[in-house]
C-alpha cells in the first residue's frame, strides 16, 4: 500500500456516525405517560422522589403527581405494585407473590426478634421519632434494635430533631413497605385504643428510660416472612 493510500480519508459511508447528545433528547414533560413512568421506575435501582422524577422527565412538579397516582391505580391488582413512601415511589412485587419469589431466589429473609418488631412498630406508627422516644415507650434501651433495623434497611434516618443535642429522627423505608406487603403507610393496621393513646401521649422532656422496667408489651407489626421481593 502506498503512502497516498494510507493517508487517504475513509469513504463517506465508513465514517463514524455522530453520537446523539443526551441533552438534546426530547423529554416527555407534562405529557409523561404511565408506561414511560413505569419503565423509568423499573430500571431505577432505588426509590425516586417526585422532584427527581420531574427533573428526569421534564414534567412540572405540579403535574408529576397525576401519572404517579394513575400508575398506582393501574398496578393495584397486578404482580407489580407501586409503593409510595412519602415523597418517594418505587416498584415492587405484589406481597401475595412473596413465597413464590422466595422459592425462586432460594433464600428466606431473616426473621425479626420480638424486641426488634416492637421497636419497628413504634417507629412505623410514631415516625418521625427519636431513639429516646422509642425507649420511653418501651421502657428499655433500644440501641441494638434500632441498629438492627437500620442494618436491614427497614428504618432510615430522616434528619434531626429541633431539640437539645439534635437527636436523629427515624422513620420507616420503602423496604419496610415491601417487606410487610404495604402500598403506603396508610395501609398499616389500626391500633388498639390503649396502644394508640400510649404512642400519642407526649412524654416529659426530662424523662429517661429505666432499663430495669419491663415496659409492657406493645403489639408489633407482625413479621409476615417473605412478602414481595426479599
Amino acid at each position: 500500500m502506498s503512502n497516498d493510500e494510507r493517508s487517504a480519508p475513509a469513504p463517506a459511508d465508513e465514517e463514524e456516525e455522530p453520537r446523539e447528545d443526551p441533552a438534546a433528547i426530547d423529554l416527555p414533560g407534562d405529557a409523561l405517560t404511565e408506561s414511560l413512568l413505569e419503565a423509568l421506575l423499573f430500571v431505577a435501582e432505588r426509590p425516586l422522589g417526585r422532584r427527581e422524577l420531574a427533573t428526569l422527565t421534564g414534567a412540572s412538579s405540579e403535574t408529576i403527581d397525576a401519572p404517579v397516582s394513575d400508575l398506582e391505580v393501574t398496578l393495584a391488582g397486578r404482580g407489580i405494585r407501586l409503593l409510595v413512601d412519602g415523597d418517594r415511589v418505587a416498584l415492587a412485587t405484589a406481597p401475595e407473590a412473596g413465597l413464590l419469589i422466595g422459592r425462586y431466589v432460594g433464600r428466606e429473609p431473616t426473621r425479626l426478634s420480638a424486641a426488634t418488631l416492637e421497636t419497628l412498630a413504634i417507629v412505623a406508627y410514631r415516625q418521625p421519632v427519636t431513639k429516646a422516644a422509642i425507649e420511653r415507650v418501651r421502657g428499655v434501651d433500644a440501641e441494638y434494635a434500632v441498629r438492627s433495623l437500620l442494618h436491614r434497611r427497614l428504618v432510615v434516618e430522616l434528619g434531626r430533631a429541633d431539640a437539645p443535642g439534635r437527636p436523629i429522627l427515624y422513620g420507616t423505608s420503602v423496604e419496610f413497605l415491601e417487606r410487610f406487603g404495604l402500598v403506603s403507610l396508610d395501609d398499616l393496621p389500626l391500633l388498639d385504643a390503649g396502644v394508640a393513646e400510649r404512642l400519642a401521649t407526649p412524654e416529659p422532656p426530662d424523662a429517661t428510660p429505666d432499663a430495669s422496667a419491663p415496659g409492657g408489651e406493645l403489639d408489633p407489626v407482625p413479621d409476615p416472612g417473605p412478602a414481595g421481593m426479599p
